[in-house]
């Protein structure tokens, strides 16, 4: 076996997060292991480029890094990007919840979590403490999750202001796997506006949807 280094903690930061190419012709086992695996992440090096694979008890995640090389490779292909909720959409009423709550909060800033028990697969919202609350501004605590559950959704408002994503929201988000959703204009009759993202390997990457059952279009 190749030892990829000498050093224990860098050879343990490397067998998690392993890096393996693409066979050019049958299948490889390693690739096939991490992305069945329960929890996990890792790299796949093909002709076309590099692929993240990151896999938790509630999300499928492959995405390509980098675009194709330029230098040859006698790798096979990384295959076709994927997105999948493996906990399943998560049920409308719950964002009916969230939103009613967000409107109570007004004209302070709102927030929530979305929770997923494993072993039961069912959804639950929970409220976080809030340390500090205004129009503006929004100091709140992450959930302590007790055991099978796991954290899906960190939802906040903006209250009467547009959806967008801060500074601050980009440094709480850079590394963690979530969904991350903020509504603005919820005084607005005709609605509030999204903006979503899923956090995921140190990136910011579009929703190709709504993660709610019901609700079709992810801005």
């Amino acid at each position: 076996m190749t030892i990829l280094a000498d050093d224990p903690t860098a050879a343990a930061i490397l067998n998690a997060i392993p890096c393996y190419p693409v066979p050019p012709s049958g299948r490889s086992p390693a690739l096939d292991g991490l992305r069945i695996a329960r929890a996990g992440h890792g790299l796949a090096v093909g002709r076309d480029g590099v692929m993240l694979i990151l896999r938790r008890p509630w999300l499928a995640l492959d995405i390509p890094v980098t675009p194709p090389m330029s230098a040859y490779l006698p790798y096979g292909s990384i295959g076709e990007p994927r997105a999948d909720l493996r906990s399943g959409l998560i049920p409308g009423e719950h964002l009916t919840r969230i939103l009613a709550h967000f409107r109570a909060c007004l004209p302070n800033e709102g927030a929530a979590f979305i929770l997923w028990r494993e072993d039961t697969r069912e959804f639950a919202v929970e409220f976080p403490v809030i340390d500090e609350a205004s129009p503006t501004r929004l100091v709140y605590r992450p959930p302590v999750l007790a055991p099978d559950w796991h954290l899906v959704c960190d939802v906040h408002s903006h209250g009467t202001g547009p959806a967008f994503f801060s500074a601050t929201d980009n440094a709480d988000d850079a590394d963690t796997t979530k969904i991350a959703l903020v509504f603005g204009r919820l005084a607005d009759p005709e609605g509030p506006e999204m903006a979503s993202r899923l956090c995921a390997g140190g990136m910011f990457l579009p929703l190709p949807r709504s993660p709610f059952a019901g609700d079709y279009d992810a801005v």
